[in-house]
């Protein structure tokens, strides 16, 4: 029988522990279960993060590490096993195809053994890569798996235009589309702000100097390598978002999000997985949105998914 509110978790290393923490920080799981090839870290995570709920102000949650039995009667499954971009490597997540391909396979036979009604949420990069290759290539329920895909780059967006116009980052409505990666470009024709257009923000906010498009354009793609170089990794913000995906799941919230999946003849594409918004609650990915695009944002959602088509074929 499947527990709703159980949560396995695949990969201990910075991304899974932080998603790990939020999780428990947020109450989102009655049980979360902890793998890695790294048994030790995943012991050591696990008993960290159970420690914390003896807290008052924390759930009693279930906290422990596990093995891919665990996936049998798991709610959610979150896959970010697999190695990321590191500081000074070149940057671009679509050179991690190769391996990251393999290790995607080998999880996924280890999962198909035990269960198919799991939903899963793919972090591991490149993302639209692995969310395709688990997507395609094994007999599972294909609206039951998902990759984040450019959710993050959404929240960036947000949140750079809210520092621009000094306003809540939440009352910004805008995507990011296409691919978890290089590729990916705002499609500012769906930005608005708590209703006003992005052709009239300017003289609503009174603001005398237009945004330079380009620039939020430069920044959203090369904040993240700037994240890494900094600190070494990115992990809040995509256990943010990891977050906000399975708060939509578990609470049936039929929630649109811009997230990867593959695509199945919207805007003319197929074979390939990019994000665009779709809805998902608990039975997973319910509806895809064709939403209008100008004629550039289409070029430019072309031109992702040959990005990806590209790393899938040297796969």
């Amino acid at each position: 029988m499947i527990k709703r509110g159980k949560v396995v978790i695949i990969g201990a290393s910075n991304v899974g522990s932080a998603i790990l923490n939020k999780i428990t920080d947020f109450q989102l799981a009655s049980e979360i279960a902890l793998i890695d090839l790294n048994a030790d870290k995943a012991k050591g995570e696990a008993l960290d993060a159970s420690h914390a709920t003896s807290c008052i102000y924390s759930t009693n949650i279930n906290v422990h590490s596990g093995t891919y039995a665990d996936c049998k009667d798991a709610g959610i499954i979150i896959i970010t096993a697999g190695p990321s971009i590191r500081p000074g490597e070149t940057p671009d997540r679509l050179i991690l195809a190769k391996t990251n391909s393999k290790i995607m396979g080998s999880i996924m036979t280890e999962i198909t053994k035990y269960t198919k009604e799991a939903m899963i949420i793919a972090i591991t990069n490149p993302l639209d890569v692995a969310t395709h290759c688990i997507a395609t290539k094994f007999d599972y329920p294909r609206e039951k798996i998902v990759g984040t895909g450019t959710m993050l780059e959404t929240f960036r967006f947000r949140r750079i235009l809210a520092n621009h116009y000094h306003v809540d980052p939440k009352n910004i409505h805008g995507y990011i589309l296409g691919e978890h990666g290089n590729s990916a470009f705002p499609a500012w024709s769906t930005v608005n702000i708590a209703g006003m257009p992005l052709e009239h923000l300017d003289d609503c906010f009174n603001f005398s100097d237009k945004i330079e498009r380009k620039a939020i354009e430069d920044e959203i793609v090369q904040v993240a390598y700037d994240i890494i170089n900094l600190k070494g990794w990115t992990n809040t913000g995509i256990a943010m978002v990891a977050c906000r995906f399975i708060k939509s799941i578990l609470y049936d919230e039929h929630t649109i999000l811009p997230m990867s999946a593959p695509l199945e003849g919207e805007y003319g594409l197929t074979d390939v997985s990019l994000s665009i918004p779709r809805m998902l609650c608990a039975e997973g990915v319910v509806k895809s949105f064709e939403v209008k695009l100008t004629d550039e944002e289409r070029k430019l959602l072309y031109a992702s998914a040959d990005s990806v088509r590209k790393a899938l074929a040297s796969c």
